[in-house]
Formats: structure tokens, sequence, C-alpha cells
């Protein structure tokens, strides 16, 4: 028989407690205080359930047990009103929320999930990044979330342009983890239809012959995506497009974490961490009411943010190496390199299309060279729109009427990016400051006289 410390139940439900919980022969030690639990615990190790009824205080109770037992395993039981308390409690570093009937499998296989990671806290940042490029201080509060997502089963949100690196995102929280059970399971809502999105995620609906003991639990077939992501990650793409009644179906099983098995009618756990991949529209989604509360409740305990590309562009240059290795060895082509021009000018494009856009371009000028091992400043400029638009293809005209035209808006670029300091501007352009002046001067000068005309 195993044996928990709950701690701070109220005294009128513990007879329910232990009935409910004996039936997965969990034993319980009750503690009314801290100081308490902290006396049986240095008696002997016991994974804690902590009651979140008293809010804050219970929350502080949480730190305190955390401040002297680091390594115990901490859940809150909460009431299914109080969703807020759920959040909170995840945030104070607690690895699960039971909510109110408890379910004694359900809390034994939480434990038992919980004790075979047993390094979870040990991940290094270098660990966790996998191929994500993150030199630039909003991608490094980024990893700090990757980090804090993989410690726990909770759901996650992670909200962005196209082309942010959502999925990688989601990938790296999935990996982090040593040697994750399940697999990653993707879908994209938008693709399909009502009733190919519902056989997707919860498979054939088909009885058993069995019978049905649902207890109001939702079905799943073996060839479910939720099914296949059972001890793994289930990545939803476009969530706000899935139709109603499949929203409302998964906040269900997300919620109770168990499902019936259609071909065997037996309970079945489910133990999945949704991640959800959104794009800026969701919240304009969310006030519409075409996505459900209670599902982003179970999918936004912890939200993470992707900065675009142009907000970070310290990641840049590493970012288009890493797609030229990848396109040179796709194309069967020599390596080549990108010269420290052509990375200044990368670098300074708007990149509206973020990673997407980025490698295009380093496809498209791959193909289009003839030869040579570097890739110069002309070749990008062959490659790009001058109006300050996309990475997309040839701007048409010769190279030299690219080059002049081209010219003061890569200028403008680069002392936007060094916050207009033209010494630091003047080192990345390769010229002598008094150089840079004259350019200047000349290109004012130019525009000016193309105003007049």
């Amino acid at each position: 028989m195993k044996a928990v410390l709950y701690l701070g139940c109220p005294i009128l439900e513990r007879a329910d407690t232990e009935k409910q919980l004996a039936a997965a022969r969990v034993s319980i030690v009750w503690a009314d205080s801290v100081a308490h639990a902290l006396n049986e615990l240095n008696r002997r190790d016991l994974p804690v359930l902590l009651d979140l009824s008293r809010g804050a205080s219970a929350l502080q109770a949480a730190r305190d047990l955390r401040a002297q037992r680091s390594a115990t395993l901490i859940f809150g039981v909460v009431d299914e009103r109080r969703p807020d308390l759920t959040t909170e409690a995840v945030l104070e570093g607690m690895a699960d929320v039971f909510a109110r009937p408890l379910g004694a499998r359900r809390v034994l296989n939480a434990i038992a999930r919980e004790l075979a990671y047993e390094s979870r806290e040990d991940r290094s940042f270098e660990a966790i990044r996998g191929d994500l490029y993150m030199q630039s201080p909003s991608m490094r509060d980024v990893s700090a979330l990757i980090a804090r997502a993989a410690t726990m089963r909770a759901g996650v949100i992670i909200r962005g342009e196209e082309g942010t690196g959502r999925e990688i995102v989601a990938r790296a929280i999935h990996g982090a983890r040593p040697s994750p059970a399940g697999a990653f399971v993707k879908i994209d809502c938008a693709t399909m239809d009502a009733e190919q999105l519902d056989a997707a995620l919860f498979g054939s609906t088909q009885r058993s012959a069995n019978g049905d003991a649902s207890r109001g639990l939702q079905r799943v077939s073996r060839g479910s995506r939720l099914y296949a992501a059972h001890g793994g990650t289930l990545y939803l793409q476009n969530v706000a497009e899935a139709p109603a009644r499949a929203q409302a179906r998964l906040a269900r099983v997300l919620r109770d974490r168990e499902a019936i098995l259609s071909e065997t009618a037996d309970v079945v756990d489910l133990d999945v961490r949704p991640i959800a991949g959104v794009n800026l529209r969701f919240e304009h989604a969310l006030e519409e009411g075409r996505v459900r509360e209670d599902l982003v409740r179970r999918l936004s305990v912890v939200r993470i943010e992707m900065p675009p590309l142009r907000n970070r562009r310290d990641d840049i240059p590493a970012l288009a190496n890493y797609f030229l290795r990848e396109i040179c060895a796709a194309q069967n082509v020599p390596p080549k390199t990108l010269s420290r021009a052509a990375l200044s000018l990368i670098a300074a494009l708007p990149w509206r299309g973020n990673a997407v856009e980025l490698r295009a371009l380093i496809e498209s000028i791959v193909t289009g060279l003839t030869g040579g091992r570097a890739i110069g400043l002309d070749d990008v400029l062959a490659h790009v729109r001058l109006d300050g638009g996309s990475a997309i293809g040839p701007a048409g005209g010769t190279l030299k009427q690219a080059r002049a035209r081209f010219e003061r808006e890569y200028i403008a670029a680069v002392l936007e990016q060094h916050h207009g300091r033209i010494s630091e501007a003047a080192h990345t352009l390769g010229i002598q400051r008094t150089n840079l002046y004259r350019k200047i001067r000349s290109l004012r000068a130019a525009h000016d006289r193309a105003r007049r005309s």
C-alpha cells in the first residue's frame, strides 16, 4: 500500500477522501500545518497532496514546503469552480492538480509518473534548446518558459506569427524530459471538416459488445490521435477552427484524463499534455466565442509568446547559416558560406514572413548560384525586393540598378539596427565612418533631387 501526506484537508471531508483513495490502495497521513507536515516528511519522504481551498495561504504553504523540501513532490487539490487556483498552483511548481472528487487511479498514476522523472529539474539551457537559436534576450525568455513547461504536464499555449517556430518550441518542450515515453502527435484543426476532425481526435465511436460503463466519460478508440498521444504530447494547430462539439469533447477528456476505450468499453487513462500553437488572432476568436473557455483553461496554464524574427535580429545570422547548411545538403551541392556583408544585409531585412521567408530566400540564393563557395552582398541583392517587402525572389532590373535602388534602404536599415550610432553602422557596413557620412549626404541629396523632379 502506498502512502501520501495530505495537508490542509477539512476534517469533514477526510472520511470521503480516505474512501476515494482506498480504491487504489493509497493510505493517507494527515497534516494540519506546514510544521506538522515537515515533521512527518523528515521521518519519511512522501508525496504531498495540498488542499488549495484556502487560496493564497495554501499557495504560501506550498512555498514554505518547497523552501524546506525542494525535492518533495507536491500535488494540488482544487474545487473545479476555482480554475484560477489550478494555474497558480502549477506556476508554484506543483507536479499536477486534481479536482474533487479525487480519482484514486489518477492520483496513483500521477505519482508514479512523476517519480519516474527523477532528473526533471536538472536540464540546462543548452540541453533543452535543441535547434532553436536563442542568443537574443527575447528568445532566452522563451527558453526559460520551455524549461518551466518541460517540468510539468500542464497545457501550453504558444502564440506568435506564422513562421516564428511555434511547433519547434512544442517539440522542444516534449523532448526536454529524459526519454519521453509517449509520442509527439500533431493535428491541424483547420484542415478537416467536423466529421473528419472528430474521427481523427477520438477515432471510431462504435460501442463494444461488453456494454458501456462510461460514467459520463468520452469514448476514444485505439486508432485516435488522443490515444496515440497517451504519455506524450498532443500538438493542436488552429484550435480556434475546431467545431464546438470537438472542442467540448476535447476539454472533457483533458479534464478527466480518462476515457472509455471503444473496442473494449474499459476505462483507460489518457495522460496527454496538450500544446496549442495559435496565431495573433486567437484572443479575437476567444472574444467572439469561437473558442470554449473551459478548453482554454486546460491549454493555457503556461503561455509562451514567440517574438517575430525582426525583433530578434541577433539570432538571424545563426539561423541563416543553419538554413544554408540544410539546403546545401538537400540540394547535394558543396557547402557554402555567407559573407559578413551578406549576413549584415540579411539581418537588416524586415522579415514579415519570419523564418519561413528567411529559408525561402536562402534556398533561392543557393538555387541561383552558378559556382563558388561564398555568398556575397550582390547574391543577396539579386533575390530581394527593394520596397521593404518580403525577400521572396528577384526584383527585376540589372544588378547595378538593384544596388542603386537598394543602397539607401540598406544603409537606413543598418542605422536603425544600431540606433543611429554611426561608428557601429560603419563597422557593420565595412566602410570608414567618414565615408558613411559622405554616403548619407550623397544619398539624401539624390533623394531630394528625385522628389523635386
